[in-house]
């Protein structure tokens, strides 16, 4: 049996770029590779942390170097600059005190004037 004589056909489909961007998915879903877009979609926003962080706040450690409360507290804190706004209420406290120590003496000085 000679197989030189047998013929195959064979068919192939040509597509135009526009069809062929519709037809086939030239992206690489497949091995997990994410577009940039998709990546600042599945980005969680602030609201997303605080619903967690509210979900998880007992769950959290109160003390730690990390991933704790404490840390959470150092770390804003040094952020917004606590340590500086907490020396600005101290020294406003320390101001009122004064000023009521001398509302304080003025009120004496008024009441003794007035049963002199």
């Amino acid at each position: 049996m000679d197989n030189m004589d047998e013929s195959i056909k064979m068919n192939k489909t040509v597509f135009n770029k526009v069809n062929y961007l519709k037809t086939i998915d030239t992206s690489i879903r497949q091995l997990g590779v994410k577009t940039i877009q998709e990546q600042i979609e599945e980005q969680p926003t602030t609201e997303d942390f605080f619903n967690l962080y509210q979900k998880l706040f007992y769950d959290i450690p109160e003390r730690g170097e990390f991933n704790s409360h404490e840390f959470l507290i150092k770390s804003s804190s040094e952020y917004i600059n606590f340590d500086e706004i907490d020396q600005q209420i101290l020294l406003l406290q320390d101001e009122i005190s004064q000023l009521r120590l001398e509302l304080l003496q003025t009120q004496k000085d008024l009441a003794e004037a007035k049963t002199q």
